[in-house]
C-alpha cells in the first residue's frame, strides 16, 4: 500500500512496516497525512495475518518533526479543535490496534511526532533521536495527546517540565527516564525493529492480542478490576486452537505451530 504521504509494507510474514513519507517536510503531519494514517491503520487492523506493526519516518533527519505548522498557522479556534480531534482519532486508532506497535524513532520526534511515538506500545530509538513537546514555543499546548500519554509514561512532574519548558531530550536521556525501551545505532534501527517484530510473530497470536488488551484496559481500572480483566482473558485463551497447540508443543518438546485461531 502506497499513498502520497505514507508507505505500508510487509517486509516479512506477519510484520507490517508503516513509514511516514514526507522527508522534504521532515515527515510533518498535515491533515492529508492524518487521513492516510487512519486508512493504513484500518488496513492493519483488518489483516488477520498481521502480528506486529513497526512505525517509522522516511529519511535520516526525522521520525516526524511535528504537525504541519504552515497548515495550522491560520486556523480559527473551531478549525484547531477539528484538527486536534483528527489527530486524536489517529493516536487512538494506533493505540487500539490489536497487535503490538513499535515506534522506530530516527532523528526528530517533536510535537505531533513525539505524540505519534507515545501512542505506540513502545519505542526503539536511534542514537540520533531527539524527543520533545515544543508546542508552547508556538503559543499552543500539545494537541494530539502529548500531555496525557507523556505523563502516564514518565510521570506528572517530568511531563510538566518537558511540556512547559519545551526542552528536548536526546536518546540517552529518553532511555534514562523510561520514555524509550532501548537505543541502537541509527544504521541498526530497522533491523532491530524487525528482530523484535519477528520474535512477537513467533508467539501465539491470540495470546499476544489478549495480553495487549489486558495491559491497556487494566491501566484504566483499579488493580482489582484489571486483575479481573486478566482472568477473563486467561480463560478466553483456553477456547483457542493456539492454546491447545502451544501446550501440546511444550509437552512434546517441539516448536509450536500457531494458527492464530
Amino acid at each position: 500500500m502506497s499513498d502520497q504521504n505514507l508507505l505500508l509494507e510487509q517486509p516479512e510474514p506477519g510484520v507490517c512496516l508503516l513509514t511516514v513519507n514526507r522527508p522534504k517536510a521532515l515527515n510533518a503531519l498535515n491533515a492529508a497525512t492524518l487521513d492516510e494514517l487512519l486508512n493504513a491503520l484500518a488496513t492493519v487492523a483488518g489483516d488477520a495475518a498481521a502480528r506486529a506493526l513497526l512505525v517509522t519516518g522516511a529519511g535520516e533527519r526525522a521520525f516526524v518533526a511535528g504537525a504541519d505548522i504552515a497548515e495550522m498557522a491560520g486556523f480559527t479556534a473551531a478549525q484547531a479543535q477539528a484538527f486536534s480531534e483528527h489527530g486524536m482519532r489517529v493516536m487512538s486508532a494506533l493505540e487500539a490496534l490489536p497487535v503490538p506497535v513499535i515506534a522506530l524513532v530516527n532523528g526528530y520526534a517533536l510535537g505531533g511526532g513525539c505524540e505519534l511515538a507515545l501512542a505506540c506500545d513502545w519505542i526503539i530509538a536511534a542514537e540520533n533521536a531527539v524527543f520533545g513537546q515544543p508546542e508552547v514555543n508556538l503559543g499552543i499546548p500539545p494537541g494530539f495527546g502529548g500531555t496525557q500519554r507523556l505523563a502516564r509514561i514518565v510521570g506528572r512532574a517530568r511531563a510538566l517540565e518537558l511540556v512547559t519548558t519545551a526542552r528536548q531530550l536526546r536518546a540517552a536521556e529518553a532511555l534514562a527516564i523510561g520514555l524509550v525501551n532501548e537505543v541502537v545505532p541509527a544504521a541498526a534501527l530497522r533491523e532491530r525493529g524487525l528482530e523484535v517484530a519477528r520474535s512477537i510473530a513467533a508467539k501465539g497470536p491470540q495470546a499476544v492480542r489478549l495480553a495487549k488488551q489486558a495491559v491497556h484496559r487494566g491501566l484504566d481500572q483499579d488493580l482489582a478490576g484489571g486483575c479481573a480483566y486478566e482472568t477473563a482473558a486467561f480463560a478466553l485463551a483456553f477456547a483457542t486452537a493456539d492454546q491447545r497447540e502451544g501446550m501440546r508443543a511444550f509437552l512434546e518438546k517441539r516448536a509450536a505451530k500457531f494458527s492464530g485461531r
